[in-house]
C-alpha cells in the first residue's frame, strides 16, 4: 500500500527532599538522552514524488537542509527549563502572576518565535508514524517534546499546560471573561479529544496525513499565514475563548487525553490551598474549567449496595458499547476512507470520467499529466479503502470503551472532605491561588 508521509514539524522545598531529588533525577535523564540521541537521529524524507514533464525536463538535485544542531539543543534547553520554572511556580510560589507570565514567554518563544513547531500536541503523529513504518526516523527534538510534559505530568501535574504550552497560552491569554460550562455538557464534549486523538491516529497509520497540524486552529496565528478558512476557524475559536476558557484544550487537544492520564498518577499535584481547606466555595466558582471537585455531602444518596448494583450493570454494558462502537464506525468506512488523497483523488477522476464535474482541478490534472492509468488509481484506492475498513472498527471500539470509562467515573461516589482539584482535568493555572483566604 503506497504510504504518504508528511514531514515531521518540526513549590519546591529546601535542598535535600525527596522531590526536588526526583526532579533533578528527571532533568538529568532527558539531558543524557538529548547527548546520546544527538546526531543520530533519522529525519524524514520528502516522498510526494515530483511530476513529470513530457518536455524531456529533468529536475535539479534538491538539497533538503537538516535542522540546526544549535536550534534543536536550544529548543529542548527552553522546554526542560521552562516545565522546571512552571513546576516551582505552581507548586512553590503559588502565584498566579508568575505562571501567567511564563505563559506568556511560551506563546512568544513557542508560538510566534518557533512558529509552533515542534509541538508537542503534533508530536503523537510522529510517534505513531514511526511505529507504524520502520523506515520513518523520528527526530530527537519530536521525541523529548513528546515526552518530557509527560514525564512532567507524572510527577508534577499539567505543568506543561499551565505555562508552556504555546496552543494553551494563546487560549490562557484571551481567557478575559471566562463563564462555567455545565458540568453534564462538559462531560459529553470531553469525549471529543479522544475521538480526534482516534482519527489522527488512523489517519497516520493509514498514510493519509497529519490532521492535527493540518487542522491546528492557531498555527496560522503563530506564523501570520494559513487558508482562508483555518483563519477563520482561529479567530472564532479566539473569539469563543473569551467566554469559554480554553476551548481547545478541553474540548479538542488530542495530547491532552495523554496529559490527562498521567496526570491522574501524579506524585505531586497543584494545591488549591496551602494548609487547611475552610470550604468557602471560592476556589469553585474561580475556576473556569469544573476542574475543582466539591466535597462529598454529609448524607450519602444512596446505599453502598445501591452503587454497587450501578456500577456492576454498567460494566456488563461495556461490550454492548463497544459492539455499538464497531457497529458505528462500520458505516463510516466510506466517510473516513476520503481522509487519504489518494482516495479522494480516485473519487475526483471518476466524477470527471462521468461528467459529474465541468471542470478539472490541479490535483486530476497532475494525475492526467503523469500518464498514470486510471486503472491503477482506482485500484490503489480500493486497496486503502480496505484498511480504512478494518481501522474504523478499532477507532469504533476505542470510543465505545472511552464512553463506557466515562459512565464509570461518574457513577463513583468518592468521599472527599475538602475542595480539591480533579488530578486529570485541572491545568495547574493558578486562578484559584489568589482566591483562595487561607495564608501560609
Amino acid at each position: 500500500m503506497k504510504r504518504y508521509v508528511v514531514p515531521p514539524l518540526g513549590g519546591f522545598s529546601p535542598t535535600g527532599s525527596r522531590w526536588t531529588g526526583r526532579l533533578k533525577a528527571v532533568l538529568h535523564a532527558l539531558v543524557c538522552m538529548f547527548f546520546f540521541f544527538f546526531g543520530t537521529t533519522a529525519h524524514a524524507e520528502f516522498r510526494f514524488p515530483m511530476p513529470e514533464f513530457a518536455s524531456g525536463y529533468t529536475h535539479p538535485p534538491v538539497h533538503v537542509p537538516g535542522p540546526s544542531n544549535m536550534m534543536v539543543g536550544w529548543d529542548i534547553v527552553v522546554l526542560l527549563s521552562t516545565l522546571t520554572l512552571a513546576s516551582i511556580f505552581v507548586l512553590k510560589h503559588r502565584k498566579r502572576r508568575e505562571i501567567f507570565l511564563l505563559t506568556l514567554f511560551s506563546m512568544i518563544y513557542f508560538g510566534f518565535w518557533r512558529n509552533g513547531c515542534v509541538c508537542s500536541v503534533g508530536s503523537v503523529q510522529n510517534i505513531m508514524a514511526g511505529i507504524c513504518d520502520p523506515d520513518y526516523g523520528v527526530p530527537l527534538t519530536v521525541l523529548v517534546f513528546f515526552s518530557a510534559p509527560l514525564i512532567f505530568a507524572l510527577l508534577f501535574g499539567r505543568v506543561f499546560c499551565a505555562a508552556v504550552c504555546p496552543l494553551g497560552a494563546i487560549q490562557e491569554a484571551v481567557a478575559v471573561k471566562p463563564v462555567k460550562v455545565p458540568p453534564a455538557v462538559e462531560k459529553v464534549l470531553s469525549v471529543f479529544p479522544y475521538l480526534y486523538l482516534g482519527l489522527a491516529m488512523l489517519s497516520v497509520a493509514m498514510g493519509a496525513g497529519f490532521i492535527i497540524c493540518q487542522y491546528d486552529p492557531f498555527v496560522g496565528v503563530f506564523r501570520m499565514g494559513a487558508s482562508f478558512s483555518m483563519w477563520i476557524f482561529g479567530g472564532l475559536m479566539l473569539v469563543l475563548g473569551i467566554f469559554v476558557a480554553r476551548p481547545y484544550c478541553r474540548f479538542l487537544c488530542p495530547y491532552g487525553v495523554l496529559l490527562n492520564w498521567c496526570s491522574k498518577l501524579s506524585r505531586r499535584h497543584a494545591t488549591i490551598t496551602p494548609a487547611g481547606c475552610i470550604q468557602c466555595d471560592l476556589c469553585a466558582d474561580s475556576c473556569p474549567y469544573n476542574a475543582i471537585n466539591e466535597p462529598t455531602p454529609s448524607e450519602v444518596p444512596e446505599t453502598r449496595e445501591q452503587g454497587a448494583r450501578r456500577l456492576g450493570l454498567l460494566l456488563l454494558l461495556f461490550p454492548v458499547l463497544v459492539a455499538l462502537g464497531v457497529g458505528v464506525g462500520c458505516l463510516l468506512k466510506e466517510p473516513l476512507s476520503r481522509m487519504h488523497p489518494t482516495v479522494r483523488l480516485a473519487e475526483r477522476i471518476a466524477g470527471e470520467e462521468l461528467g459529474r464535474y465541468a471542470e478539472t482541478n490541479i490535483e486530476s490534472e497532475a494525475f492526467r499529466a503523469s500518464d498514470t492509468p486510471n486503472e491503477k488509481l482506482y485500484a490503489e484506492a480500493m486497496e486503502i479503502k480496505e484498511g480504512f475498513g478494518i481501522g474504523r472498527k478499532w477507532l469504533g471500539a476505542f470510543i465505545g470503551l472511552v464512553i463506557g470509562c466515562k459512565l464509570v467515573s461518574v457513577s463513583i461516589l468518592r468521599k472527599r472532605t475538602d475542595y480539591e482539584p480533579d488530578r486529570g482535568t485541572c491545568y495547574s493555572c493558578g486562578r484559584c491561588f489568589k482566591y483562595c483566604p487561607v495564608q501560609e
